[in-house]
């Protein structure tokens, strides 16, 4: 039996490098995608993964990189939609750009993925897995475009599990809560910056509301993801299993009153 082959966007960093690492190590040939080179041949080096550089917003990208996996490796297996960016900012305050650029990574580089792996997905029976956010069950300050579009992304997810169901296809969404990443202390960053305090403190704020008091790695994101993957998961599809320490289920309102003393 010939070892499985998966595709992962955002393959550089954060929970892609993570779940790369994982499947290499349970004998995947993987794929990395990303717009940086540097990170990307990083992790290839620890992995011997296939090394695909360029943007996936647009169609000759999006193709590109399918065609990269399948002329690699022969086939797809799965799919991870994993690559996403946050610009914050109010509706009034967002600029045009900053819009559109989350648009185009976090909703129509995925379509587009989707539009070109399926038919080989199709062939292999394969899996798509997208990697949303609790965002976009949940809301919050200056979040419009980011949840937005991870919102959709779920949907589209949800929609491409009934489409293709009857191919042999599955497709399900994971939702992870705060992880510690790059683009996670970046946030911390401009978040200390803007409300004049320090990055301690604002973290401090935010595992307020995380019932097991602290963020996830990268690791345990990729747990779930390789798992709605396998044989275990045969009859999960279209499913968004949220990964977040409890935060989706916190009454922010209650926190004061019902604390341990």
């Amino acid at each position: 039996m010939s070892a499985l082959v998966t595709v992962i966007t955002g393959g550089g960093t954060g929970v892609g490098a993570a779940l790369a690492r994982l499947l290499s190590e349970r004998g995947h040939k993987v794929v990395i995608a990303g717009r940086r080179k540097e990170p990307l041949e990083a992790v290839a080096s620890e992995t011997g993964a296939t090394v695909v550089v360029g943007d996936l917003s647009n169609e000759k990208g999006a193709k590109a990189l399918i065609d990269a996996a399948v002329a690699a490796h022969g086939k797809i297996d799965n799919l991870v939609l994993n690559a996403g960016i946050v610009l914050n900012g109010k509706v009034t305050d967002m600029p045009l750009a900053d819009w559109q650029a989350t648009v185009d990574t976090n909703l129509t580089a995925n379509f587009l993925l989707a539009k070109y792996g399926l038919p080989e997905l199709v062939k292999t029976k394969g899996n798509i897995v997208g990697v949303s956010s609790i965002a976009a069950l949940r809301s919050g300050y200056g979040m419009a475009a980011y949840a937005a579009t991870k919102a959709a992304f779920a949907t589209l997810i949800q929609n491409i599990a009934y489409d293709y169901a009857k191919e042999g296809i599955r497709a399900n969404v994971v939702c992870p809560g705060w992880i510690l990443t790059e683009m996670a202390e970046q946030e911390f960053e401009e978040a200390a910056h803007t409300k004049n305090t320090t990055v301690e403190a604002i973290f401090a704020d935010l595992l307020k509301f995380v019932p097991q008091g602290r963020a996830s790695s990268p690791e345990e994101q990729a747990k779930p993801i390789a798992w709605l993957m396998s044989d275990e998961a045969s009859y999960v599809n279209g499913s968004v299993l949220v990964v977040d320490g409890g935060t989706i289920i916190v009454d922010a309102g209650m926190l004061n009153l019902h604390t341990e003393a």
